[in-house]
């Protein structure tokens, strides 16, 4: 059986380009000779054609999800809860600390209550539950 060499995956501009010359070939077949395919166990190639649309979506430089003003990524959203990690620690995404606008270095004082965490910013400007 002779191994065929994969195409590298294409993005960006490169991928804008590769599809131009390529427009002639039907979508599957423009998909795969950009990279966006795989090679199951039994060497039986599938395209991932959601994988390539999406590609060219980015390349493109649409917003679909309305969000303006972040890098092009979804992601989740903040929810405000947060759960304890199996190491024990407690993780803030930054969901919130763009929200806050906080920069690496920012330093937090942290008070304890009976069932609550508060973190107060050293330079005055906490997240108090006042500010919710």
């Amino acid at each position: 059986m002779s191994k065929k060499k994969k195409i590298e995956l294409l993005t960006g501009e490169a991928l804008l380009a590769r599809v131009k010359e390529l427009e002639h070939l039907p979508k599957d077949q423009t998909a795969k000779e950009c990279g966006y395919y795989t090679v199951t166990k039994g060497g039986v190639e599938r395209v991932n054609m959601m994988k390539f649309l999406n590609a060219l979506i980015e390349a493109e430089g649409i917003e679909l999800d309305g969000k303006q003003g972040q890098n092009g990524r979804g992601g989740r959203s903040a929810s405000y809860r947060i759960t304890v990690q199996a190491n024990g620690n407690l993780l803030i995404g930054s969901a919130y600390t763009k929200q806050m606008d906080l920069k690496p270095g920012d330093e937090f004082e942290i008070s304890l209550g009976r069932k609550h965490i508060r973190l107060k910013q050293v330079n005055g400007q906490g997240m108090d539950d006042d500010d919710e």
